[in-house]
């Protein structure tokens, strides 16, 4: 099955150009069930893959196709990487790209515009499928590239709304000025291994000191190119922006595909980031404080995907918190039951919406326990996974990030746990303001509050059972069970395992880092069920209600002003200069200057040119005496 890896991505390009081509012809249903099969065929292709590769000898398998890029000294060939990552890769993009696209079935079954959206979601998941599979950075580059021009189609697919096409086009920016940190890190790496294929990389790095410039420089670069697509400071703010697409788009991007690029990127880069240090904590900083920055801005945030978003950006820090204190496993494992339970909660999310015709605010919201009551069960369940509680997937992989965080610095821990904490607070305040209490929006008696069709809740389900038993791969030895993940994962990660201080905390300390981090998240939820359970707080209608603290985390710090104001606006000011001053009194004189001058030189020259034999006559016995007079007196 290794052999026909190839297949995989090639599926969902095969879907898009059906749909691409002949969707207009196709009727709504024809066109989602093509746009789902394709997936499906990847799914099953990769779920062949990761059985062959458990039983094979071999953990690494290159799969080449054709040669792709020869000049000079520059050599790349399309070659598919297959092993453990990348197979666990695939397995998440197909296998929960599958249920988003069954879902997104009777989400947009009503969009008139249902036939491109199929398209534009086989498109993204192709995309993504390249990046992963890819043997070398500039093939990961091609599906890095990919998947930010299709989260930008995506998130203003409907782009009659200006509002929408302004998330789009700020999400493509701020991608694209991340992405120059990841070429100068690729150019980097051509310039000092003289090859961009992962093993020839790899290879080359033996014989290099830890902690050497190039390598620091490198794995810096390389990062800030994953700021930018996995949503970290100060390259976030495009996250909750993109919100505007469809909800389906947004479990697609935080769960599936876009955002966990970056993880995937250094997570393959692992061992160039070991042997820089200096490197790995850059990241751990930046994900540490991206983590708690995002997680204060989500307690206070009222629109129910936005909650979500910053949430996705906070688990996103723990990742890179994980990746920087040498936890690879434990942040791969932590992408994995975050697709679980992050494509779980959108959804929901979603079905919400659904039921309550667009309704986002949860102000606007309440009672909806016995109203919607599949939707409210699967999203208590997406609620308890991700704020850590067992035995439910985010509890195993947030607590091996966090003993490895304390590992690494008790203070590195400490932080993480708050983070957590305001996790646990900001998941169930939503929770208690979306399901229980009174129904506070407009009820309309032609359009009754109902349940999602069964296209919708089943994936749900699929879901919901995946968040409560997904963590059971990756038992803590502190347990006694072996880490299935852990071992699938070892020849990955092995040499940078090697090289690092391994995790040596006594069984004492690791349950007692367990017990406070639990009963951390137990306060938060105590805190949070008094709040907006038992005494029904309702958050103020009014910014001028809150207090100064509150209302400048409501406002998200005011950073997209402060974007505004010493960046956007600048810019917007100096190109409207030279647009109205520069170019039409410097640039436009100097362009019609020069026009001006050949013109006026030619109309002189033109007399040269006569066709009067006498004067050509005269013209050469003047040169000839000017000759004379030279050789004479010089």
């Amino acid at each position: 099955m290794i052999a026909l890896a190839w297949l995989i991505p090639v599926f969902p390009l095969l879907g898009w150009a059906v749909n691409a081509f002949f969707g207009g012809k196709m009727s709504k249903g024809i066109s989602g069930a093509v746009a789902c099969l394709a997936v499906l065929a990847s799914f099953a292709v990769s779920l062949g893959v990761f059985f062959e590769l458990l039983d094979a000898g071999e953990h690494a398998h290159t799969v080449h196709l054709f040669s792709w890029i020869e000049a000079g000294n520059f050599v790349s060939n399309f070659s598919f990487l297959i092993d453990p990552l990348s197979s666990l890769f695939l397995l998440v993009i197909t296998g929960i790209g599958f249920l988003i696209h069954v879902y997104s079935t009777g989400y947009m079954k009503e969009d008139e515009g249902h036939n491109r959206f199929f398209a534009y979601l086989n498109l993204f998941i192709f995309f993504m499928l390249l990046l992963v599979m890819g043997d070398n950075y500039l093939l990961m580059f091609v599906g890095w590239e990919g998947v930010g021009l299709c989260s930008y189609l995506l998130i203003g697919f409907w782009f009659k709304n200006r509002e929408y096409n302004n998330a789009a086009r700020k999400a493509f920016v701020m991608n694209r000025i991340g992405d120059l940190g990841f070429i100068i890190g690729i150019l980097m790496i051509w310039v000092n291994f003289n090859s961009i294929t992962y093993s020839e990389v790899f290879a080359g790095l033996k014989g290099m000191r830890t902690d050497d410039p190039t390598l620091i420089a490198i794995t810096v670069f390389l990062f800030i190119g994953a700021m930018g697509k996995s949503a970290q400071i100060p390259l976030y703010t495009w996250l909750p922006d993109a919100m505007a697409g469809p909800t389906p788009v947004s479990a697609l991007i935080h769960a599936a595909t876009m955002v966990t690029a970056g993880i995937y990127m250094v997570a393959r880069s692992n061992i160039l980031y070991t042997l820089a240090p200096t490197g790995m904590e850059f990241v751990a900083v930046v994900g540490l404080i991206t983590a708690l920055f995002a997680a204060t801005i989500g307690v206070f945030q009222n629109d129910i995907k936005k909650v979500l978003a910053y949430s996705t950006v906070s688990q996103l820090g723990y990742m890179f918190l994980g990746l920087g204190v040498g936890a690879y496993t434990g942040a791969v494992f932590h992408v994995m039951t975050h697709a679980f339970f992050k494509a779980l909660l959108f959804l929901a999310a979603g079905s919400v919406i659904h039921a309550l015709h667009h309704e986002q605010d949860i102000r606007k919201m309440g009672g909806l326990k016995g109203r919607i009551r599949t939707t409210f069960m699967v999203f208590a369940i997406g609620t308890i996974a991700i704020s850590g509680i067992p035995p439910f997937s985010g509890f195993f992989s947030k607590d091996e990030i966090l003993a490895h965080a304390f590992n690494h610095s008790p203070i590195y821990w400490l932080l993480g746990v708050i983070g957590s904490m305001l996790t646990a607070f900001y998941m169930f305040r939503l929770f208690y303001l979306t399901f229980f209490g009174k129904f506070r929006g407009h009820e309309d008696p032609k359009h009754p509050i109902h349940e999602s069709p069964p296209s919708m809740t089943i994936p749900l389900i699929i879901l919901a059972v995946l968040s409560v038993l997904g963590g059971l791969v990756g038992i803590p030895h502190l347990f006694g069970a072996p880490h299935l993940l852990g071992d699938f994962l070892q020849p990955v990660f092995s040499d940078s395992v090697s090289r690092m201080i391994p995790l040596s905390l006594s069984h004492t300390t690791e349950w007692t880092i367990l017990a406070i981090t639990l009963s951390c998240a137990g306060l938060a939820i105590y805190l949070a069920f008094q709040a907006f359970r038992k005494k029904e707080i309702i958050p103020p209608a009014s910014e001028k209600e809150m207090g100064v603290m509150s209302r400048v985390v409501f406002n998200k710090y005011y950073v997209d002003e402060i974007y505004n104001a010493i960046i956007t606006r600048p810019l917007d000011k100096i190109s409207r200069f030279l647009s109205l001053v520069a170019d039409p009194q410097f640039f436009d004189g100097i362009v019609n200057g020069m026009g001006s001058l050949v013109r006026w030189s030619s109309g002189i020259i033109r007399y040269v040119q006569s066709g009067y034999l006498g004067f050509y006559i005269f013209l050469m016995a003047l040169g000839v005496g000017l000759i004379l007079l030279f050789k004479i007196y010089l």
